[in-house]
C-alpha cells in the first residue's frame, strides 16, 4: 500500500452487538399466514373476498412506501442511496439496503405502523368488511419481520447501526 492511499484510506470500526436470526420455522409459518386468512375470508365472509385479498396487496405496500418516504425526507437528508424496495422474502417492502440508523428504522416503521393503521380506520365506514380484513392483514403481515427486529432490539442503545443481511440482521456500535 502506497503512503498516498494510507493517509486517504477510510477505516470504518463497527462493533458487532447482536445479530438477529429469524428462525426457519417462524419464516415458513410466517409465509403460510397470508393463505390461512384468504381461505377464512372466504369461507366465513365470501368467495369474493379474494378479489379485495389481492387488491389490499398493492395498496398496502404503496401506503407503507408513501409513509416510510415521508418520515425520511423529514428525519433524514441521505436517504436515497441507502432505502430501496425489496421483494426478498420476508422482507418484502422499502428497507434500508445499506447501514441505517436504528434511530431512523424506529421511526419510519413505528410511524408506519401507527399511520397505516389510522388510515385503514379512515377507510371502515366507506369499504367492505373483507377489504378492511384484508388491508389489516397485509399490514401486519408486511410489518411484523420488521416489528420483530425492533422487539429483538429493545435493550440495545439507542444510538447504533442496522444492517439487513441475507439470513440476519445485525447491530452495529460505531
Amino acid at each position: 500500500m502506497s503512503a498516498d492511499t494510507g493517509r486517504n484510506a477510510t477505516f470504518y470500526n463497527y462493533r458487532l452487538l447482536k445479530k438477529i436470526v429469524l428462525p426457519k420455522p417462524l419464516i415458513q409459518g410466517f409465509l403460510t399466514l397470508p393463505f390461512i386468512w384468504l381461505i377464512a375470508e372466504m369461507i366465513f365472509i365470501s368467495w369474493t373476498s379474494i378479489f379485495y385479498f389481492v387488491l389490499a396487496v398493492p395498496i398496502v405496500l404503496w401506503v407503507h412506501f408513501v409513509i416510510a418516504r415521508s418520515v425520511l425526507i423529514i428525519t433524514s437528508h441521505s436517504y436515497r442511496k441507502r432505502w430501496r424496495f425489496t421483494r426478498r422474502l420476508p422482507w418484502v417492502g422499502y428497507l434500508p439496503d445499506q447501514y441505517v440508523s436504528y434511530s431512523t428504522y424506529r421511526q419510519v416503521h413505528l410511524h408506519a405502523s401507527w399511520i397505516g393503521l389510522g388510515i385503514i380506520a379512515i377507510l371502515i365506514p366507506w369499504s367492505p368488511l373483507s377489504f378492511i380484513i384484508s388491508l389489516l392483514v397485509w399490514h401486519f403481515w408486511f410489518l411484523a419481520p420488521r416489528l420483530y427486529i425492533l422487539a429483538g432490539l429493545k435493550k440495545q442503545p439507542k444510538n447504533g447501526w442496522i444492517k439487513f443481511n441475507e439470513h440476519d440482521t445485525s447491530y452495529y456500535m460505531s
